[in-house]
């Protein structure tokens, strides 16, 4: 084959892409040839986080659609999580401001000793937020198959405490906790009874007991939120939810506490250092 004609053919690929892509759109509602578009323009930054949208007359003069197309490409990107709209105010794209789950140094013992804090604390702090944790219920119960596993209970003692916590950052909702803790560690401490944990808070706890948190365990996946995660946690439309399960394992490589997360996707990343086994 001549270069020239190779040249030739090499011209006629970007034409031939463009062209798939119109064929494409031609076969969209115009609703979605905008919604994408517009997508687009908030990707690549040219509507940057937390900037209002223009109005439904600009929009649709901008995109060459009527202002109820307009109207309805917005509400498209608003299920996705793109666009938050809140009350009568104007719709903006949403800010990617993420509270970073630090892996390993969040348990830190050393972090735990110097601050005195939990590790949502100590996290949320050194992030430059404000936390809050609200302890909405503790009670005896008795394990769930899946947790009775993780903690590799006995069957003739497979009763838990389970403590339920709610975590704010700067007064959001960001998650939820739930921590199954053996009864035969929790039984006459204050992890059985109370939310005032002190200085240490659940893991020095753990350490009076005798389980120094040693190594940790994380299973992580996702899904969307059920209707009582997306109201308690105010999850936007179109947001997803990070599952975390984590066990906590001590000194002896025993497992000694499983903390269970829902976590809204739009406010949360995780950030693991992880060592390479040999």
């Amino acid at each position: 084959m001549l270069a020239s004609e190779v040249k030739e053919m090499n011209e006629e690929v970007p034409q031939a892409a463009e062209t798939t892509t119109e064929a494409v759109e031609q076969d969209l509602p115009p609703r979605r040839v905008m919604a994408n578009k517009l997508r687009a323009d908030i990707l690549n930054g040219e509507l940057p986080p937390g900037s209002p949208l223009p109005s439904q007359r600009e929009l649709a003069e901008k995109y060459g659609v009527a202002r109820n197309t307009a109207a309805e490409a917005v509400k498209i990107l608003e299920s996705e999580g793109l666009i938050e709209s809140r009350n009568r105010a104007r719709p903006k794209v949403r800010e990617r401001r993420r509270l970073l789950r630090l892996g390993a140094e969040r348990y830190s013992n050393r972090l735990r000793n110097e601050t005195g804090l939990s590790p949502f604390r100590a996290e949320v702090e050194k992030q430059g937020k404000t936390a809050r944790v609200n302890c909405t219920s503790i009670e005896r119960v008795p394990a769930p198959e899946e947790i009775a596993e993780r903690l590799d209970l006995p069957a003739d003692d497979d009763t838990v405490v389970r403590r339920e916590n709610w975590y704010f950052a700067d007064d959001e909702p960001v998650q939820v906790g739930i921590t199954y803790i053996p009864w035969a560690i929790a039984e006459g401490t204050v992890l059985a009874d109370s939310p005032n944990m002190g200085k240490g808070s659940l893991y020095g706890r753990f350490e009076d007991r005798g389980h120094r948190i040693t190594w940790i365990r994380e299973e992580i996946g996702s899904r969307m939120p059920t209707p009582e995660e997306t109201k308690g946690l105010a999850i936007p439309a179109g947001v997803p939810v990070i599952d975390v399960i984590h066990t906590g394992i001590d000194q002896d490589e025993k497992p000694f506490e499983v903390t269970t997360f829902t976590m809204r996707a739009d406010l949360n990343g995780l950030d693991y250092r992880i060592r390479i086994e040999d």
